[in-house]
């Protein structure tokens, strides 16, 4: 039988390093791999292995093509294999900075299914200062988390792939008033998924769980957005349109949007990019605009059969006469936002119905100042 193996991850190594040893406690037999990356930056990765008394072993591991990913990656599966017959649990304790998705599916592989089963994605996170973290725009360098040399991502970026992805959060330390604002931060950036205290941890040696159906829950395409809501001061505000946008009024109020709110994601179309479905992604005053593929509706019928289930199923959930799936659906989250005056700000950028009866000729004449990012992005 396979032995089931438990992520935590967490910028907030006190309230991981919690989180992994009421696990640790409360299944007896079970082993923890941690690869520490405070050195990384003269190439030394170092590897534990620990139960719950002590660590039972320690090794040096080489910084692989340079890339601490792949060096994770590559070192961690084979250990878990090894690991794998002598234990009843294996947790991996991710890094303060390493992002969940790409070892959880690194583990849940083809190579590795008959003996490891990934059951659980968790983040550890200290309720006195995750609400703070969202908002800060600091480098991960600069706070003294970078996970290698060159790294160049922010905190709060890592922070919410941390937070929207997993399968459970897990709230440490703070007060009560601290644990009560962290569950209302989390109940608008992300909703469905569980919040659990060190002390209530879910069940982890259960069945397996599908890192694909975690993909669709962020992808920009098939991504779970949050709703409309109010928590005391937090408010998150849903725009969706049909009509396209026009790129040079959007990019003039992308500033306010996105230093207005918290964080903000979701799907949109440009009018000079009728078959680009375009992902947003802001957080902390950092956005982010890519190229998430084409839409359903710019393809042939015959090529829909190559899209993934969920990727069908959201196109026929937005599915339009007219438009087919393009939609612009975007979700906006902050202290005090103004719903209305967000929505009204969005609706301005649109086209006009005159722009609109012109027709596409006209559309793909305008001022583009998003094709210098997506060409720079796509040619990467």
């Amino acid at each position: 039988m396979s032995t089931p193996v438990v992520l935590v991850a967490g910028l907030h190594g006190t309230a991981r390093t919690a989180t992994v040893q009421r696990l640790l406690a409360k299944h007896p037999g079970a082993l923890a791999v941690h690869h520490d990356l405070s050195e990384v930056a003269s190439g030394r990765v170092r590897r534990s292995v620990r139960d719950a008394t002590r660590v039972l072993d320690t090794a040096d591991v080489q910084l692989a093509h340079g890339c601490i990913t792949c060096t994770v990656r590559e070192d961690l599966l084979p250990q878990l294999v090894r690991l794998a017959a002598g234990a009843t649990l294996l947790v991996v304790d991710l890094w303060d900075s390493v992002e969940p998705r790409s070892v959880a599916e690194a583990v849940d592989c083809d190579e590795a299914r008959q003996v490891l089963r990934l059951t659980a994605v968790l983040t550890a996170l200290d309720a006195e200062a995750m609400p703070d973290d969202i908002t800060r725009g600091e480098r991960l360098a600069e706070v003294g988390k970078a996970a290698a040399g060159g790294d160049q991502r922010h905190l709060a970026e890592v922070l919410v792939r941390q937070l929207e992805y997993p399968t459970g959060l897990v709230l440490h330390g703070g007060d009560r008033d601290d644990r009560q604002l962290s569950r209302a931060v989390l109940s608008h950036l992300a909703p469905v998924t569980p919040v659990h205290a060190v002390s209530s941890l879910p069940p982890v040696t259960g069945a397996a769980v599908c890192t694909r159906a975690l993909a669709e829950r962020v992808d920009p395409a098939t991504a779970q957005l949050p709703c409309d809501l109010q928590t005391d001061e937090i408010v998150t505000a849903v725009w969706r349109s049909r009509r396209p946008l026009h790129p040079a009024r959007l990019f003039e109020a992308v500033d306010e949007l996105v230093t207005e709110s918290v964080r903000s994601r979701g799907r949109f179309w440009l009018a000079t990019r009728p078959g680009q479905l375009l992902a947003w992604d802001a957080v902390a005053g950092i956005v982010s605009v890519e190229d998430a593929g084409p839409w359903l509706a710019a393809l042939p019928e015959a090529a829909w059969e190559l899209a993934a289930p969920a990727r069908r199923l959201a196109a026929a959930l937005d599915w339009d006469p007219e438009r087919g799936d393009r939609v612009q659906h975007l979700v906006f989250t902050g202290p005090d936002l103004d719903p209305a005056r967000f929505r009204a700000l969005l609706d301005s950028c649109l086209l006009t119905e005159a722009e609109e009866q012109a027709g596409q000729d006209a559309w793909t004449r305008y001022d583009d100042p998003f094709a210098p990012i997506l060409t720079t992005k796509e040619n990467a």
